[in-house]
């Protein structure tokens, strides 16, 4: 096992009824901005339990954020942060909204020209960023316990991310009946983003970490079990809190200590967001299976015991069921109603030569080893067209 240090300060509010919890978690004296998306959360009542749970400091508003936040809507709520004073800021709603009021936190004492520079040095996130709490309505992204925000910039056609401990949540509330009225396809996309953010740090080289494989793989067997039923049965209380748990489990840093860790499917799929406008979810499903066979024999020790523990092949020729497992994998992605192809987004065959450049052109290091090469991601891509 690797050396670690390991550090997690977000306080976790879970179950029916649990907004009604707020007039405890933020200060009673604070002046508060809410963040939000395109509006979903009046519709399906969480507005209204916000709310009427701050009904004693009823927070000032700040809608429109979109599913990828862009960088350029973040700097407007920066403005109003900074004109009328506000101290502490509120996310409701999914893994956008809650990066978004991250990066806003940051960028409102940032002393420096141009926040985005916090995109590209991690240093530069500031110690007293402004605190902020959240809201969840859609299980993704791990934002809820973690310190780490990504934003697009329009302008460059870039989506980059800041990890800082000075970005983690205060709070984040996690009621499983928000995810009730969630579309198919935001509910399909959560359970790809979970599934993806675990193999991240788990297919990657052995590093003599049992706990920490076995707490990966209940993640992942967690999401093939209970991602078809939340589409069957939405409104199914124990399998939207599963899911819900898993998506915070998988990206709060836990089953990432002391193991080596990936990120290059992300890497990839950040750049056909930026690009071609998919969601980061589809961006996954497209790169995983690609960058699974292309490093199938760098990462074979734990494709094999992937294949074992989590699909169940433990017979016949080794070969044979890493492929089986990449397969299975793929399956399980479209079976969501989620693509794997880039011809399934209309994204044409030149986007390969277009990503790995961009990426090269950054001197990002890739891969659990560092060391993956343009040819490398070409390859990758190749695979998906």
């Amino acid at each position: 096992m690797l050396n670690f240090t390991y550090h997690n300060p977000v306080k976790i509010v879970f179950g029916h009824g649990s907004i009604a919890q707020l007039p405890r978690l933020v200060p009673a004296d604070a002046k508060i901005l809410m963040i939000y998306g395109g509006g979903s959360i009046k519709r399906n009542g969480v507005y209204d339990q916000v709310i009427a749970a701050l009904k004693r400091n009823p927070p000032a508003e700040f809608g429109g954020i979109e599913p990828n936040p862009r960088y350029e809507t973040c700097l407007k709520a920066v403005e109003r942060v900074r004109a009328e004073g506000f101290d502490f800021l509120l996310a409701v709603g999914g893994g956008s909204s809650l990066d978004a009021a991250k990066f806003v936190a940051a960028a409102s004492v940032y002393k420096g020209n141009d926040p985005w520079d916090m995109m590209s040095n991690w240093a530069r996130v500031p110690a007293d960023s402004l605190p902020v709490g959240c809201v969840l309505t859609l299980p993704a992204t791990g934002s809820e316990m973690n310190g780490g925000a990504v934003v697009s910039r329009e302008e460059t056609k870039e989506k980059l991310f800041f990890n800082s401990p000075h970005s983690f949540p205060r709070f984040s509330i996690l009621d499983p009946e928000t995810t009730y009225t969630l579309p198919s396809r935001q509910t399909a996309n959560g359970v790809v983003d979970a599934f993806v953010h675990t193999t991240e740090q788990y297919l990657t080289i052995p590093a003599d970490a049992p706990l920490q494989d076995r707490q990966a793989e209940a993640i992942l067997l967690t999401l093939i079990e209970e991602g078809p039923k939340a589409l069957a049965e939405p409104q199914n209380y124990d399998v939207r809190a599963n899911l819900m748990w898993c998506a915070t489990q998988a990206l709060n840093g836990l089953i990432g200590c002391g193991v080596p860790q990936d990120w290059a499917t992300h890497a990839l799929g950040h750049e056909l967001t930026a690009l071609y406008g998919i969601d980061h979810a589809q961006s996954l499903a497209v790169v995983l299976p690609g960058m699974l066979r292309q490093q199938r024999e760098r990462k074979r020790a734990k494709l094999l015991q992937y294949a074992e523990r989590v699909w169940q092949l433990c017979d016949g020729d080794e070969d044979a069921r890493v492929a089986q497992a990449i397969e299975r994998t793929e399956e399980f992605f479209r079976s969501l109603g989620v693509g794997t192809r880039l011809s399934d987004y209309d994204i044409p065959g030149d986007a390969v030569g277009t990503v790995a450049s961009r990426l090269e052109k950054r001197g990002v290091k890739l891969g659990e080893h560092g060391d993956l090469e343009k040819k490398d991601l070409v390859k990758i891509l190749t695979l998906r067209v």
